[in-house]
């Protein structure tokens, strides 16, 4: 799940609830209307605003789901309405009749209970002012028992509330935790996990950010290890690890924080300059060559070059954004410096078109 889906959950659990309660208003106020408990002469404007409102409100609310309106408001002016209605039918009737008043505050809270059963706030601003009409017009022998009638749905609807809170804010944490997981498993992904350097997966990534900072001058260095295929049928495949571990190591600790070192192949690296000219791109590759000379890694196969382990490094500028073009230079360049001895910096020359 992401935020944009939590969020599109919310949205619907929004509209689900609002859409819930006008329709019950909606079919409480017809009722009201068309099939009264207590026939009097009364013309029932209340509830033929309730129904009218509620019609034209699931309508508009059908058309534009995006807009939200504020629920507690639109469930305060509903709550006013059946208190209107409530109140204008309780002064026609003979005689105060507590049946009538128990029925219309019992109706209330029903369409309040079942559309706000997670929402304290609507539900008491929509069953509030029928509650306090129905107290006002009654006995106060019944005061208890409507009490009773209304806090009741009140406290299950809090215990709801507050239950419901702490599963949102459980879920919410998870689902975060669960991303920042996700983050770092892609930035696992995008590393090679013997060295800790870039893949060609990360390379990519970090390539593509570079390209969005708009045309700079770049320089790309290719580098390999001399002889690591005898290196690693002598010493062993722990032991080629190891050397592979340090070289990176001293590669990484010889370029620049923002230089992106990639392990390209099983002993073969690359390094992206950002911007950096030839020139210094060189003596870049100069200090990687030395710093790895330096670490004194035993390579009796490599007697030729050294007595230990060496690297040849091929340099070329990145041109127009071109990686392929300049990858297949500097490719060119190792080869050469290979060519001519091992432990050897070249500068890629361009191939002239055909």
């Amino acid at each position: 799940m992401t935020v944009q889906s939590w969020r599109a959950l919310r949205a619907q659990k929004y509209q689900l609830t609002f859409r819930l309660f006008l329709f019950l208003n909606l079919v409480s106020s017809a009722l009201s209307v068309f099939s009264p408990i207590y026939d009097v002469h009364i013309f029932p404007l209340p509830a033929m605003l309730i129904a009218v409102g509620s019609g034209a409100m699931l309508l508009w609310n059908w058309r534009y789901a995006r807009i939200k309106l504020n629920l507690p408001i639109v469930s305060a002016i509903f709550g006013c309405l059946w208190g209107w209605h409530i109140l204008s039918k309780t002064f026609v009737l003979p005689t105060v009749n507590e049946n009538f008043q128990m029925v219309a505050l019992f109706s209330v809270l029903f369409v309040g209970t079942i559309a706000f059963s997670n929402n304290i706030i609507a539900f008491a601003l929509h069953s509030l002012p029928t509650f306090i009409i129905c107290l006002f017009t009654s006995n106060s022998e019944e005061w208890w028992r409507m009490a009773y009638c209304f806090a009741l749905p009140l406290i299950g609807i809090a215990i709801q509330h507050v239950i419901q809170r702490r599963n949102d804010r459980f879920a919410q944490g998870l689902m975060y935790k669960l991303l920042e997981e996700r983050e770092t498993l892609n930035g696992l992904s995008m590393l090679d996990p013997l060295t800790g350097l870039y893949n060609r997966r990360g390379f990519q990534f970090r390539l593509d950010s570079l390209k969005a900072l708009g045309p700079a001058q770049h320089s790309v260095l290719l580098l390999d290890i001399d002889h690591f295929k005898a290196y690693n049928d002598h010493y062993g495949h722990m032991m080629g690890d190891q050397a592979l571990m340090r070289v990176s190591a001293a590669i990484r600790n010889a370029v620049r924080s923002r230089d992106i070192v990639t392990r390209y192949g099983g002993e073969e690296f690359m390094v992206l300059l950002p911007q950096c000219d030839i020139q210094n791109a060189m003596l870049t590759a100069e200090r990687i060559r030395q710093q790895v000379y330096d670490l004194k890694i035993p390579h009796m196969f490599n007697a030729t070059v050294a007595t230990h382990v060496t690297v040849s490094i091929g340099v070329a500028p990145l041109e127009d954004n071109d990686i392929d073009a300049a990858i297949r230079m500097a490719d060119n360049a190792l080869y050469e410096a290979k060519k001519q001895g091992r432990n050897n910096t070249l500068i890629g020359e361009r191939v002239p078109a055909a």
